[in-house]
């Protein structure tokens, strides 16, 4: 335990030293934060630096290395130190430690115990194993062995990866930059987005409220704090009404977690509409270094951003493109980096851009004119920056997309719906939430006694938005390759994980709008809505402690495991020497062949845990991925007549086409092929790793 605490210790000052270095950049664009945007300075940061790794990597300028990193931190750094010095900027960075340390102290925390707790969590469970846990460290460990891009799929040697992976980049950044087995950081990491999306929706819900104190009058650091909480909670480890529902009908001892996630077309009601609806709690739990949970702190700092440039907006009264040059060009970048870690993020938060400044039009500037005038405005304004942000987005996404093939096939129109009583199970507590706002932000638009704040227009727009993501896929699916009965899941599962998102995050801000109207009419109003509100909140945050318990057991420190991912590795000892000794001592992608199997199982856990290529790895994500099953498929074939085939020509053949280095041999290649030809391997190579039943033979052929 003492050693897992001082790998947190240093990878902690690993992700401030990060946040220290663009603190500069973000305090010219929170400016107007409390907390001058201490916590997006980190993802900000880590952003960029992933980024310039990429795009060097891309022109093959500077390769993914120590040296190469090292290089990046420098030019940033200088240009970093020629920017303070131009803008004059010494002396505002001073001030605002010298008056703000307590608020960044105070977010530091916030972060710092986030980090660790779901770091001391991920202890109880911290296999990399389940799920699709092979295939997200698979794509780290292949971008770890990168020199150049785009990597390498491990699952397909000759071929790059044909999925979002920018995510994954950044993992193997912060692994290479650390030093450390990225074993130890794949847990890291996990507990690295967990922290900054807790201190992301803390800052970011909190300044929503501070931006708005003058609607708000009497706003105090105590209601900062709880505002900044109730988000941060209720996005990071809150859930849905099922579990209460649940555990009142069936029991405590009866239920089991995953239900929440998939609860429609999973009873009797409709079983041929199997749908997915996840949440951020259930993927941290999980651990999957899945896209959508990496990307959530992408989405906070977007946001944030949106907002600032809100006020400045409303400021400046016009669009001010010319002297919104950096935010234009972060706004974009973000939009991209979006694409490029999980693709529907991007039309969800360019469509939620859109809506937002067209929103400002109408509630600030335009509500007394025509509907015709207003809609000659968003033509003449909006337009031409929606068409700016997507033009820079694309130019930035540009190094990804050149080598990728969407999996999209089209829209169609669903063959379900969900229940109503269902939808109320799974969003009641936000509708209660979100409803009562909207009704309150139409009777101050229409009286206009107070006015619309831009905090208020914001939370409208992304609510309004976040409704319609829940309502889409009861019309209209993405068509992919799952089958019948699942063919609106993957659409719902990526609308409406980012509708709790944005409901979570504008909660606190909702909660204490409302208290704070009601108290001005009636002190009971505003005691009973705070009532309804916890009792709500706390039926979410329930979903936790079931999740919690679901997956890692109780939490006694007797049962801690540390934070090493391969430790499922150690009932085959052989096998786990053997992984090791390639990681060891393979440079570079050589193919290595291995037995491919079925998605969600231990096949392919030699490419997954090495980065090397195999010929073909787990065959429905390659069939995803690869846009048919018939090349996956091909390639399976060919790897079976490799291992057992009778023809010696044919199997060298194919060694040849697919440039096959090494072969890995274990307990699952002789499940897998039972008549096994292991003297040809021999025969055309020699044997450089034996232990037990396990054995590597490195070709030369």
């Amino acid at each position: 335990m003492l050693n897992d605490f001082l790998i947190w210790i240093y990878w902690w000052l690993l992700i401030l030293g990060i946040g220290f270095l663009f603190f500069p950049l973000t305090t010219k664009l929170f400016n107007k934060f409390w907390d001058w945007g201490w916590i997006f300075s980190k993802t900000l940061g880590i952003i960029i630096t992933s980024y310039s790794v990429f795009f060097l990597g891309f022109i093959r300028l500077v390769p993914f290395s120590k040296m190469g990193l090292l290089l990046i931190f420098l030019f940033i750094l200088a240009g970093n130190l020629w920017w303070i010095k131009r803008e004059n900027h010494w002396y505002s960075l001073k001030k605002i430690f010298k008056c703000h340390w307590q608020k960044i102290l105070l977010e530091e925390l916030i972060f710092f115990f986030a980090f660790c707790f779901w770091s001391f969590v991920r202890g109880f469970q911290p296999n990399i194993e389940g799920l699709e846990k092979f295939m997200d460290f698979g794509f780290v460990n292949s971008i770890l062995r990168s020199q150049w891009f785009p990597p390498q799929d491990m699952w397909f040697a000759g071929e790059k990866i044909n999925y979002y992976y920018f995510g994954h980049l950044e993992s193997a950044v912060l692994t290479k930059l650390s030093d450390l087995d990225s074993a130890l950081t794949y847990n890291l990491m996990i507990a690295t987005i967990f922290a900054l999306v807790f201190s992301s929706a803390f800052s970011l819900a909190s300044n929503l409220c501070y931006l708005a104190s003058k609607k708000l009058k009497v706003l105090t650091i105590k209601k900062l704090i709880l505002v900044g909480l109730i988000s941060a909670f209720l996005l990071t480890l809150g859930g849905n009404l099922h579990t209460v529902v649940y555990i009142l009908k069936d029991g405590a001892s009866k239920y089991w977690y995953p239900d929440a996630t998939r609860f429609i077309g999973y009873r009797p009601n409709n079983p041929q509409d199997k749908t997915i609806h996840e949440f951020p709690s259930y993927s941290f739990v999980v651990a999957d270094l899945h896209g959508h949970m990496n990307n959530i702190p992408n989405v906070l700092l977007f946001m944030a951003l949106l907002l600032v440039c809100g006020f400045q907006y409303i400021k400046e009264r016009k669009l001010a493109i010319v002297n919104w040059k950096l935010e234009l060009s972060l706004l974009s970048l973000l939009l991209a980096i979006m694409y490029m870690t999980n693709s529907w993020d991007f039309p969800i938060y360019g469509i939620l851009l859109a809506i937002f400044i067209s929103s400002l039009l109408v509630f600030k500037q335009f509500n007394h004119l025509t509907i015709k005038k207003i809609l000659f405005l968003i033509i003449r304004e909006v337009i031409p920056l929606g068409i700016i942000i997507f033009f820079l987005s694309i130019i930035f996404s540009l190094p990804f997309s050149i080598s990728f093939s969407p999996m999209a096939e089209g829209i169609s129109k669903v063959r379900a719906h969900s229940l109503w009583w269902q939808l109320l199970i799974l969003w009641g507590f936000f509708w209660f939430i979100v409803f009562g706002f909207w009704i309150l932000a139409i009777k101050i638009f229409f009286k206009q006694k107070i006015g619309l704040g831009v905090s208020d227009i914001f939370v409208l727009s992304a609510t309004f938005w976040a409704t319609i993501l829940i309502i889409i896929p009861e019309f209209v699916y993405v068509q992919d390759i799952y089958t019948p009965e699942y063919h609106r899941a993957n659409t719902m599962f990526k609308l409406v994980y980012q509708s709790f998102v944005i409901y979570s995050l504008v909660s606190g801000f909702i909660f204490l709008r409302l208290k704070e109207y009601f108290k001005n009419i009636n002190p009971g109003l505003a005691t009973g809505y705070s009532f309804l509100f916890s009792a709500g909140f706390v039926c979410h945050l329930i979903y936790f402690l079931f999740a919690i318990e679901g997956y890692y057991g109780n939490l006694n420190f007797r049962r801690y495991q540390g934070l090493d991912g391969l430790g499922f590795l150690k009932d085959n000892q052989s096998e786990y020497e053997a992984i090791l000794w390639l990681k060891k001592n393979i440079i570079g992608q050589p193919v290595v062949l291995e037995a491919p199997g079925d998605s969600y199982t231990r096949y392919n856990r030699v490419s997954a845990i090495t980065g090397l290529p195999t010929i073909q790895g787990w065959i429905v994500h390659e069939w995803l991925w690869r846009g048919g099953y018939e090349y996956p498929a091909t390639r399976q074939e060919e790897v079976r007549i490799i291992f057992e085939d009778e023809s010696n020509a044919l199997a060298k053949y194919f060694l040849k086409k697919y440039g096959v280095k090494y072969v890995f041999i274990s307990n699952l290649e002789r499940k897998k092929y039972p008549r096994l030809k292991e003297e040809r391997f021999a025969n055309w190579g020699q044997l450089v790793f034996s232990s037990g039943e396990t054995k590597i033979y490195q070709l030369n052929i």
